[in-house]
């Protein structure tokens, strides 16, 4: 179905919004995936915040010029899935996830900081463990030193206390 210039306008300039918004673009070929996969493939998009778009590739070139996803636009032919995040792995993770189950989803590049990624990079993008996680293990290594410290001190004090009880213990030598 063809759109008419308003509504390719409409197109661009919500693409555009997205581009602006996102740190990673992770484009796919879909030939041959079944709606039943496309729309599983759409719901856990979804659920990790990443906007998954089937565009016209020329609207879609036309969006991203100037940005930095710039870098990819040789690679928008073909019947592509466009995938726009705002966390860094998210759009790549939920992509190459799929990709494992689904043979017929074909990762084709992505963009990520202004570079064009191919497969590979893609694919290395996607196993960097989320933001929470990092934070989380952040945390972690904050913590263990003072965990360590605190558990050192309740034994010194485990065992002072034990000497001064034993000490209270003993018979007075007289």
């Amino acid at each position: 179905m063809s759109l008419n210039r308003s509504e390719k306008e409409a197109v661009i300039a919500e693409v555009t919004s997205l581009a602006a918004k996102a740190q990673t673009l992770v484009i796919a070929e879909y030939r041959g995936i079944t709606v039943a996969d496309m729309t599983k493939l759409r719901a856990d998009a979804r659920s990790k915040g990443v906007s998954l778009s089937v565009l016209k590739n020329t609207l879609a070139r036309r969006a991203v010029a100037g940005s930095g996803f710039d870098v990819v636009a040789d690679q928008m032919t073909g019947p592509l899935i466009y995938g726009f995040s705002e966390d860094a792995v998210a759009a790549a993770k939920v992509v190459a996830d799929f990709a494992k189950t689904n043979d017929k989803l074909v990762i084709r590049a992505g963009a990520f900081g202004g570079k064009a990624l191919d497969v590979n990079g893609v694919k290395q993008l996607a196993n960097i463990p989320s933001r929470e996680v990092l934070l989380a293990q952040v945390c972690g290594l904050l913590m263990s030193p003072m965990s360590r410290t605190a558990v050192v001190l309740g034994a010194l004090a485990a065992k002072r206390s034990e000497g001064v009880a034993e000490q209270a213990a003993e018979p007075v030598a007289a």
